[in-house]
């Protein structure tokens, strides 16, 4: 029996990329045209930002509802048939759709507390979610059925929420980073096992999207 430390993160790897990306395209075929819709909410999200003088409670009550479809649909519903560990992607998703809620329900700020820059950046990189993200599968050589878009799957949508709670101040923030966070270090690795160019890119949207978040005091 091989030793704990001869593995590799490709060991624990139970699909193949063909696998994956299939069930995303059928996936993406059962729910279509519900990938307009979360594109609608991104734009909606954009319109909000741009816009300054939103209540971020709107903002939150929008990206918790991407966040519960993604954690039904998605994980539950379709990922859980290749992969026994997106039931817990599916609760944690749960849980950061519960904890959008309750910043919803509870928030006091609006969009115009934060800096015009910090916003405007925020705004960009949610278009970019919404708009250049399912370029990547044209991009890499895949078909527009395999497309990831934001409200319907998981790494724009997290790269995004991302990007609004730097937005937050106080430490209710990091609460609201912890799960998106850890999503998109949990699908950059998946992706690099099944050696998909599309991990840098969420590593790196990823990191760029949180570093506002350490730049507010």
């Amino acid at each position: 029996m091989p030793e704990w430390w001869t593995y590799t993160l490709s060991d624990f790897l139970m699909f193949s990329p063909r696998t994956y990306y299939r069930m995303v395209e059928l996936y993406n075929l059962a729910v279509w045209p519900l990938q307009l819709v979360g594109m609608a909410i991104g734009a909606a999200i954009f319109a909000l930002l741009v816009g300054g003088r939103g209540p971020m409670r709107i903002i939150t009550a929008l990206l918790a509802v991407c966040w519960l479809w993604i954690a039904w649909a998605f994980h539950w519903q379709r990922y859980a048939e290749i992969n026994w560990a997106a039931l817990w992607f599916a609760a944690a998703f749960v849980v950061q759709a519960m904890l959008l809620v309750v910043a919803a329900v509870s928030a006091r700020y609006e969009i115009a507390s934060a800096r015009a820059g910090e916003r405007s950046f925020a705004a960009l990189l949610v278009a970019l979610m919404v708009v250049g993200y399912p370029l990547l599968a044209p991009l890499t050589g895949r078909s527009w059925t395999t497309a990831e878009t934001f409200g319907a799957t998981a790494d724009p949508t997290a790269i995004a929420t991302i990007a609004v709670a730097a937005l937050v101040r106080g430490r209710v923030r990091w609460l609201l980073l912890v799960i998106p966070v850890l999503w998109c270090v949990v699908a950059a690795a998946t992706l690099w096992t099944m050696n998909a160019p599309a991990w840098l890119v969420v590593l790196t949207a990823a990191a760029i999207a949180l570093w506002p978040s350490f730049r507010r005091r």
